[in-house]
């Protein structure tokens, strides 16, 4: 009879595969991840019977985390001002908590390795995420921007704040402040 899986085994390859990566891409070997993880090649093939499987795993671990994060303590009774906000602050923190994996979900999403049943799982993921924030932004954004635009700008004003924050950590506040800022003020009305 085979023993049971090791979740632990599991936790420590996906560790090591977040770590590999993000520093080589998802061209990062297998036997590198499983020695890093501290275990033989064969033990990551238990667990991950291919690199796409593990490839796959990973980008849906990585979003679940992130999509936990966005709503952890969201303010159902806030403004929408406050509630964006939140949503805003929530993940430029995980993003600053999180480098190595903030750089792995990016090589991950442009990967063709992680399959379309797996980006369709993580859009599930976030479905409330977005859902409230078109809710907080309906009379806020000018009508000429959809939500696909809206969420783009969002992305990448985060990224440039997170960028400047891996820069000056010392002025975390003042860059989620003014990023939030810049991206309120430029999707209003």
């Amino acid at each position: 009879m085979a023993r049971p899986l090791s979740e632990e085994k599991r936790e420590a390859i996906l560790t090591a595969a977040v770590d590999l990566v993000a520093a080589q891409g998802t061209g990062a070997p297998t036997a590198k991840i499983a020695k890093e993880a501290g275990f033989a090649e064969g033990t990551l093939f238990t667990y991950f019977a291919t690199k796409d499987d593990l490839l796959n795993e990973l980008f849906l671990e990585i979003e679940a985390e992130l999509a936990a994060a966005l709503l952890d303590d969201y303010p159902t009774d806030g403004s929408p001002y406050e509630r964006t906000r939140h949503i805003w602050s929530r993940l430029i923190d995980w993003g600053a908590a999180n480098p190595a994996k903030r750089k792995t979900i990016r090589q991950l999403k442009v990967s063709d390795r992680v399959s379309e049943a797996s980006r369709c799982r993580a859009s599930g993921l976030f479905e409330e995420i977005v859902g409230r924030l078109e809710g907080n932004l309906a009379s806020h954004v000018s009508t000429e921007y959809d939500a696909a635009y809206v969420s783009a700008i969002l992305d990448t004003l985060a990224e440039t704040t997170l960028e400047f924050i891996m820069r000056y950590p010392d002025k975390r506040e003042h860059y989620k402040r003014a990023g939030f800022d810049a991206f309120w003020r430029g999707i209003a009305r």
